[in-house]
Protein backbone atom coordinates (compact mmCIF):
# COMPACT_ATOMS: atom_id res chain seq x y z
CA UNK A 1 0.00 0.00 0.00
CA UNK A 2 1.44 3.27 -1.13
CA UNK A 3 2.29 5.50 2.10
CA UNK A 4 0.05 8.54 2.11
CA UNK A 5 -0.98 11.08 4.19
CA UNK A 6 -4.64 9.62 5.07
CA UNK A 7 -2.79 6.29 5.54
CA UNK A 8 -0.35 7.69 7.96
CA UNK A 9 -3.23 9.43 9.50
CA UNK A 10 -5.76 6.19 9.76
CA UNK A 11 -2.59 4.21 10.98
CA UNK A 12 -1.85 7.06 13.46
CA UNK A 13 -5.76 6.61 14.93
CA UNK A 14 -5.35 2.38 14.56
CA UNK A 15 -2.41 2.51 16.50
CA UNK A 16 -3.44 4.66 19.62
CA UNK A 17 -5.41 1.72 20.37
CA UNK A 18 -4.23 -1.13 19.10
CA UNK A 19 -5.73 -4.06 20.11
CA UNK A 20 -9.28 -2.10 20.53
CA UNK A 21 -11.93 -2.34 18.16
CA UNK A 22 -12.58 0.83 16.19
CA UNK A 23 -16.06 2.30 13.75
CA UNK A 24 -15.29 3.59 10.77
CA UNK A 25 -17.43 6.97 11.94
CA UNK A 26 -15.11 6.89 14.64
CA UNK A 27 -11.64 6.14 12.18
CA UNK A 28 -13.17 9.19 10.24
CA UNK A 29 -13.45 11.69 13.00
CA UNK A 30 -10.16 10.73 14.75
CA UNK A 31 -7.89 10.16 11.84
CA UNK A 32 -9.65 13.50 9.70
CA UNK A 33 -9.90 11.00 6.90
CA UNK A 34 -13.43 11.68 5.12
CA UNK A 35 -15.76 8.33 5.13
CA UNK A 36 -14.76 8.39 0.73
CA UNK A 37 -11.19 7.89 0.98
CA UNK A 38 -11.27 5.79 4.65
CA UNK A 39 -13.46 3.02 3.34
CA UNK A 40 -11.51 2.12 0.17
CA UNK A 41 -8.89 2.17 2.47
CA UNK A 42 -10.12 -0.26 4.97
CA UNK A 43 -11.06 -2.77 2.34
CA UNK A 44 -7.86 -2.64 1.11
CA UNK A 45 -6.49 -2.82 4.76
CA UNK A 46 -8.57 -6.31 5.09
CA UNK A 47 -7.94 -7.58 1.57
CA UNK A 48 -4.09 -7.52 3.20
CA UNK A 49 -4.60 -8.82 6.45
CA UNK A 50 -3.52 -5.95 8.48
CA UNK A 51 -7.14 -5.92 9.96
CA UNK A 52 -10.37 -8.12 10.50
CA UNK A 53 -13.77 -7.43 10.57
CA UNK A 54 -17.12 -7.88 12.26
CA UNK A 55 -20.56 -6.70 13.00
CA UNK A 56 -21.49 -5.26 16.34
CA UNK A 57 -23.97 -7.77 18.45
CA UNK A 58 -27.23 -6.65 17.77
CA UNK A 59 -28.59 -7.73 21.14
CA UNK A 60 -25.77 -4.77 22.42
CA UNK A 61 -27.18 -2.32 20.61
CA UNK A 62 -29.39 0.19 22.94
CA UNK A 63 -30.12 2.70 20.89
CA UNK A 64 -32.58 2.25 17.55
CA UNK A 65 -29.95 2.16 14.77
CA UNK A 66 -28.51 -0.65 12.75
CA UNK A 67 -25.22 -3.14 13.99
CA UNK A 68 -22.01 -0.91 13.12
CA UNK A 69 -19.34 -2.96 11.42
CA UNK A 70 -15.68 -2.47 13.42
CA UNK A 71 -12.42 -3.26 12.37
CA UNK A 72 -9.31 -4.28 14.57
CA UNK A 73 -5.41 -4.56 13.65
CA UNK A 74 -4.24 -7.78 13.45
CA UNK A 75 -0.76 -8.70 14.04
CA UNK A 76 0.51 -8.34 10.47
CA UNK A 77 -1.35 -5.20 10.58
CA UNK A 78 0.25 -3.74 13.89
CA UNK A 79 3.78 -4.57 12.35
CA UNK A 80 2.66 -2.97 8.69
CA UNK A 81 1.60 0.17 10.45
CA UNK A 82 4.21 -0.01 12.33
CA UNK A 83 6.94 0.31 9.84
CA UNK A 84 4.15 3.07 7.93
CA UNK A 85 4.75 5.17 10.81
CA UNK A 86 8.45 4.83 11.34
CA UNK A 87 9.03 5.30 7.86
CA UNK A 88 7.02 8.94 7.73
CA UNK A 89 8.58 10.03 10.71
CA UNK A 90 11.71 9.86 8.78
CA UNK A 91 10.14 11.56 6.19
CA UNK A 92 9.71 15.21 5.50
CA UNK A 93 6.29 14.83 3.57
CA UNK A 94 5.40 14.22 6.86
CA UNK A 95 6.83 16.69 9.26
CA UNK A 96 3.53 18.31 9.47
CA UNK A 97 1.81 15.19 11.41
CA UNK A 98 5.31 14.94 13.67
CA UNK A 99 3.83 16.08 17.14
CA UNK A 100 1.21 13.26 16.54
CA UNK A 101 4.04 11.00 16.80
CA UNK A 102 4.81 9.80 19.93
Amino acid sequence: MRTTHALVEVALALMEDPTGRHWGYELSKSSGVRSGVLYPMLTRMLEEGWVSDGWEEFTSIREKRPPRRYYELTDKGRLALGAVLHKARHNARFADLAWRFA
